[in-house]
């Protein structure tokens, strides 16, 4: 990309400068459906987006679970948005970033990829990159990227005025110096070898922890990963994603409840839950420990659905255990 605003505070931010440097309100925007694994931000009706402009929603087919893209260009040839999004917070599969591009072009939308969740492994080559497809890129510098709370909006030349106004004055005061500091470590940090180690770890880790659930009985959306993340529908478990989540925090293993695609559910009480495996991975995990990983969730959520607080416990104290001989790196064991 010719051009980078490292100043917005964070994901949602970045992409409203998007919507308020190319749209007015009324205007037609593209993005996936939140429960199948969009963003607030990409036009849902609860998120100031899809109440200030028209939005239309693609999602993922059914039973694969994955983008059916003669839909997406169907939809966007009946609707013409002017700005399409792809990305989102809950998508285990590889984004086709081209083929979101080719349909961009034929209706003249602008295209904008939210990398948030994959932007560390796409700076490792551990996902393809948008460059070269989308216009507009909005990521934030945390998860994957492990660097401060922060965002980052890049872009083509003919889009760096329009979006550098929209952020300053626009929709900020002023920039927050300390974290841009923070962000150029954490860019820093991905330029080297040992980040792209990370990335690919990250993906190696979570393809065999969706391994290990998957022989388990867990029903994992799109039957598996191929990034950081496993969307799990617990369905099938006799038990929602709620306290599912909840009774997996008090095992000392955290992720969180999450929709999953298609969901009869009500989203605070929905029927799956949603891991990564960066954390695991940051610590040192490799996919060796993964079926012990999926062991642990088996069990857990077996005893949650019994009541058995004790044996929740016990799990908390295993992980405990394993997790002493990978301390977390520039954290001093108390």
């Amino acid at each position: 990309m010719d051009h980078a605003n490292v100043q917005p505070y964070s994901g949602s931010p970045a992409n409203l400068a998007v919507y308020l440097a190319f749209l007015q309100p009324g205007d037609t925007v593209m993005g996936m459906a939140l429960p199948m694994g969009g963003h607030l931000t990409h036009g849902w009706s609860v998120s100031a987006t899809g109440r200030w402009f028209r939005a239309v929603r693609y999602g993922v087919r059914q039973d694969t679970g994955r983008v059916d893209f003669d839909e997406v260009r169907a939809l966007a040839r009946a609707e013409r948005p002017k700005i399409i999004f792809c990305g989102g917070t809950a998508i285990p599969r590889t984004i086709d970033f081209p083929a979101f591009a080719q349909i961009a072009r034929e209706v003249g939308a602008v295209l904008v990829a939210d990398i948030a969740h994959i932007a560390g492994l796409i700076a490792g080559g551990a996902h393809p990159s948008p460059v070269g497809y989308a216009d507009v890129i909005t990521t934030t510098t945390h998860k994957t990227l492990r660097g401060p709370r922060g965002a980052m909006v890049l872009s083509t030349a003919e889009h760096a005025s329009v979006l550098d106004k929209a952020i300053f004055p626009g929709l900020q005061g002023g920039p927050h110096n300390h974290t841009t500091a923070g962000i150029a470590v954490a860019l820093h940090e991905a330029a080297q070898p040992a980040f792209r180690e990370y990335a690919r770890q990250i993906v190696a880790n979570a393809a065999a922890l969706a391994a290990a659930l998957t022989e388990r009985g867990f029903d994992l959306v799109s039957g598996g990963t191929d990034n950081h993340l496993i969307l799990v529908d617990l369905t099938g478990k006799g038990i929602g994603g709620k306290p599912a989540a909840q009774a997996l925090d008090r095992a000392g293993i955290e992720l969180n409840y999450n929709t999953v695609p298609y969901d009869p559910r009500k989203p605070f009480d929905p029927s799956g839950i949603r891991l990564g495996t960066a954390a695991l991975t940051t610590r040192g995990l490799t996919p060796e420990q993964m079926p012990q990983v999926a062991a642990w969730m088996d069990e857990a959520i077996t005893a949650a659905l019994k009541d058995d607080e004790a044996a929740v416990a016990s799990i908390a104290a295993e992980v405990r255990e394993l997790l002493a001989g990978y301390p977390m790196p520039g954290f001093a064991a108390s």
